[in-house]
């Protein structure tokens, strides 16, 4: 693996990049962010694109990306028509990707341009997906613990031994064949990659802290996030729920040998709260198999309605434009 204080050469590779950066409420970072990475990019690559989606957000990041269009070749703005998700953004840049590398990043400054090489040493190596794990999360204590759980649950769903997944990676462009008829509404991309790929990578990169406003992730936006991971595109809870199930099939057995063994030996079975207690917990179990039940059903009901995972409002390369499905 590259060591994390190694310097990459700075001669250029004769691999073309884009550069995917999903946009909300990014006014204020994406000019020194593009601005960073057209001094890497041109030490690394034969020929870069710079995407920049813009999703749905409140302030002037639409106004900012066009001026960077006007001032800067590479860069290409694309703007969907209403807020649709981070992970919805990144599929679109994804499928408008014209070069054989694809890399991933946040508006905010915390993913550091200067690093993209280490990932594209650590590639060149022969993975075809490769993370940027940070030595130190930058985040709140609660966010750090249900950052590490949520990406510990997803690298096991997708059998990987890489546990810091994030949103910083480098990969095959051509992935996006295993994905291409996709078009659930409930996006979470490395699963999606994980699809086209066994080989999985990373390097360690110093993630800097957040300078310029604040996180849009929530802690019910990361329950809503693991949920998603969990129901979207594993069949776990399923298999959890039936184990469970079994289990108390086999206590509630318990129990019935219990009180017929009492009511031979006593003639009734003392004890209401008793009672009580075993059809409190019988029904909470049952709500619990019923409610991730009802999840599928949604993630069902979500796909069965054809809605479309991002729809593109207007495009910097074609003007603007009608809106057009994806």
């Amino acid at each position: 693996m590259t060591e994390p204080n190694s310097t990459p050469s700075t001669t250029p590779t004769l691999l073309n990049a884009s550069v995917i950066i999903p946009v909300y409420n990014g006014a204020d970072t994406i000019r020194p962010l593009t601005e960073r990475l057209e001094k890497t990019l041109p030490d690394l690559f034969a020929d870069y694109e710079i995407l920049l989606i813009e999703d749905g957000g409140q302030d002037s990041s639409w106004t900012v990306i066009q001026e960077l269009c006007q001032q800067y070749e590479k860069v290409r703005g694309i703007r969907l028509m209403r807020n649709f998700g981070q992970h919805n953004a990144v599929l679109c840049g994804i499928r408008e990707a014209r070069y054989e590398i694809t890399i991933t990043m946040d508006d905010d400054l915390q993913h550091p341009p200067e690093q993209i090489g280490l990932l594209l040493a650590e590639y060149l190596k022969g993975y075809d997906v490769i993370y940027a794990v940070p030595k130190k999360l930058p985040h709140s204590w609660w966010r750090n613990i249900s950052s590490k759980l949520s990406k510990f649950a997803l690298s096991k769903i997708m059998r990987i031994p890489i546990q810091e997944i994030g949103a910083f990676r480098l990969f095959r462009t051509d992935l996006r064949k295993a994905f291409a008829d996709y078009r659930s509404p409930d996006v979470y991309i490395d699963p999606l990659l994980s699809w086209g790929t066994a080989k999985f990578g990373h390097v360690m990169v110093d993630e800097e802290k957040r300078e310029i406003g604040h996180s849009n992730y929530t802690f019910s936006t990361l329950v809503r996030a693991g949920m998603l991971i969990l129901t979207g595109y594993s069949t776990v809870p399923l298999r959890l729920a039936s184990t469970i199930g079994f289990i108390f099939m086999l206590f509630g057995f318990g129990i019935l040998i219990y009180v017929l063994i009492i009511t031979i030996a006593l003639g009734s079975v003392p004890g209401f709260p008793f009672l009580s207690s075993i059809i409190a917990l019988f029904a909470g179990v049952q709500l619990f198999t019923l409610g991730i039940m009802g999840e599928y059903l949604a993630r069902m009901y979500d796909r069965s309605t054809d809605r479309p995972p991002y729809i593109i409002g207007e495009d910097s390369r074609t003007a603007a434009r009608g809106p057009q499905e994806e």
